[in-house]
């Protein structure tokens, strides 16, 4: 019986959006934003070369279609010239917003049809209101940060202040977020989690798509650095998505990296979790071990959150060479009735102005399938060849809400 293996890129997107002029990078708008595109070019021009060098080698990537995906998207000439082995495809995301849950609810077959709060204040960025109802919940007499911060400077920033008073670091960004860091051993892992659980309702309410935990450990002579056992209290999807359906057929469904968190547990038998080495790694058993019929979603975040955000062109492109390999380790181990679909949720291209994401198409590459193209796709259309592939029905109402 047949199996599917689709894996999220985090904002490995390929330019081209219609609506880019409609987002921003300050005060810039992301017409022309090409992550990937740019970063290749970045590499052939010898303009990423921290701990890498020479063009951007992604061999796997190109055979399935990458290069053709890229200039499809955006016109910019294909990087890597060579003739596709792969069925490759670009997809247009019609969710209003360019963030996490936006994206990957699109791609498993649920569109986003409402605007997502956002805490535009660079600084003192939380409601009054809102600041107590989180001091209430933390048992303190209040919260440190209270702004926009990148997550390592703020602990970095704040780490000292925290240890000394006990308050949570609290702080946002560009995205629908609301995020808190604190020590996993003062302040407590288990206490972070259980106050992130306890103001989550109240941000969903307001539209916030993700409540996010950011353990983090050290002390003041030897820094502080954030543990892997971060957790996000998403926003639960309004309707049944992929994994509902695949659920509901009786088969079962793997989350590998954040895809649980993304969808609030919805539609998952197990979740593996890890750095994104790890994550191959928890998918490459998975294709050795997954049962027939199954369905295994992931995520590898490490593009994004440690790349595209802080606009690091060489790790980025490091990143996609190892990424790349690892990939071609599974696709040689693909059982016949196999496919794994490579695609993204958004762009973040590190060679953009500003540190958020970017509006952006985004490559579908799919290995067992043969050689061809898809052409133009929707992102729902992800979602709905997954359950072809698979022989699960796609409910009525998914059909006519990737008509809209």
């Amino acid at each position: 019986m047949a199996r599917a293996f689709l894996a999220v890129m985090d904002s490995a997107g390929i330019g081209g959006a219609p609506d880019a002029d409609s987002y921003f990078n300050g005060d810039t708008p992301d017409t022309g934003a090409n992550t990937l595109g740019h970063i290749a070019r970045a590499c052939a021009e010898g303009a990423a070369e921290e701990g890498r060098s020479g063009p951007l080698a992604v061999p796997h990537l190109a055979a399935l279609g990458l290069g053709r995906a890229i200039e499809a998207a955006s016109g910019l000439p294909d990087p890597f010239g060579v003739i596709p082995v792969g069925t490759w495809a670009v997809a247009t995301e019609t969710s209003r917003g360019k963030d996490t849950p936006s994206g990957h609810w699109e791609l498993a077959g649920l569109p986003v049809t409402w605007d997502w709060h956002y805490f535009t204040a660079r600084e003192h960025s939380f409601p009054p209101d809102l600041v107590d109802l989180v001091a209430k919940a933390a048992g303190t007499d209040g919260i440190l940060g209270n702004c926009h911060a990148s997550g390592t400077a703020i602990i970095d920033d704040l780490g000292a202040e925290h240890l000394r008073t006990g308050w949570p670091i609290c702080y946002t960004s560009v995205d629908s977020v609301f995020q808190i860091a604190a020590h996993e051993e003062v302040f407590g892992l288990d206490r972070l989690l259980q106050l992130c659980a306890d103001i989550a309702p109240h941000l969903h309410g307001m539209r916030v798509g993700r409540v996010i935990a950011r353990p983090f450990t050290g002390d003041t002579d030897s820094g502080f650095i954030r543990t892997p056992r971060r957790r996000d209290f998403a926003l639960k999807p309004p309707a049944p998505v992929l994994s509902n359906w695949v659920q509901d057929a009786g088969r079962p469904c793997f989350a590998v990296g954040k895809i649980g968190d993304i969808f609030s547990m919805e539609g998952f038998d197990e979740v593996r979790k890890g750095t994104d080495a790890e994550l191959m790694e928890h998918l490459s058993d998975l294709v050795d071990d997954a049962p027939d019929g199954s369905l295994t979603f992931a995520n590898f975040v490490e593009f994004d959150s440690l790349y595209g955000h802080r606009r690091d062109v060489s790790g980025y492109a490091r990143a996609l060479e190892l990424f790349d390999s690892g990939i071609g380790r599974l696709i040689a181990r693909l059982r016949p009735d196999d496919v794994l679909i490579l695609t993204a949720d958004h762009g973040n291209d590190p060679t953009w102005t500003g540190s958020d994401h970017t509006r952006e198409r985004v490559p579908v590459l799919i290995a067992g399938q043969g050689a061809g193209s898809l052409g133009m796709i929707g992102f729902a259309d992800v979602a709905s060849f997954v359950a072809a592939h698979l022989g699960v029905e796609v409910p009525a109402t998914a059909k006519d809400r990737s008509r809209t």
